[in-house]
């Protein structure tokens, strides 16, 4: 693996977390019937980061629960065993205002399929996105609400971002 550039290390990663947790406390006037949805695998540990900042900030425990759009995917063509899902996604989300959270924004076809999983999940009264990383090159009308940072890069390049919950180090770099 050629790293490239190192985008955003520890203490970036943290000011940018703690950004955003401000943000979607000012936008949404508070955190009353907000749900925070991970989507598998690294949108889990940031959405947990933000909920564990929003406490900090506001005192008030902001649920938090992993969305696995396997299945909602448009870029599988066949699935040659059947996944294992482990859905801990067991809340009402009617009215709910959702903010789906992710690590990197690419194309628009995760948060498509995010989309398309939660409307099986239920109706939320809105739905936003909180990523770290916008990389740029959309596929699809889709915009995140929350940026961590915005990091235009070339189509053969790379981002990749390491969470110490899974990866054992947090950093966020470009690889060719």
């Amino acid at each position: 693996m050629d790293i490239k550039a190192v985008i955003l290390d520890e203490k970036a990663i943290q000011r940018a977390t703690t950004r955003i947790a401000n943000e979607i406390i000012e936008r949404n006037k508070g955190t009353k019937d907000i749900a925070l949805v991970g989507i598998k695998t690294r949108g889990c540990p940031f959405a947990e980061r933000l909920a564990k900042k929003i406490e900090e900030i506001e005192g008030q425990n902001v649920p938090v629960f992993s969305l696995d759009i396997t299945l909602y995917r448009d870029d599988l063509t066949e699935i040659s065993e059947q996944p294992i899902i482990k859905d801990t996604f067991n809340v009402n989300i009617d009215g709910k205002i959702v903010i789906l959270v992710d690590d990197v924004i690419y194309t628009g076809r995760t948060v498509r399929a995010a989309l398309d999983a939660l409307v099986d999940k239920g109706r939320p009264s809105r739905v936003q996105l909180a990523v770290l990383i916008d990389r740029g090159h959309r596929e699809l009308p889709i915009r995140a609400d929350y940026v961590g940072k915005n990091v235009p890069t070339s189509k053969s390049e790379n981002v990749k971002v390491n969470f110490k919950e899974v990866d054992g180090i947090d950093r966020v770099f470009i690889i060719n």
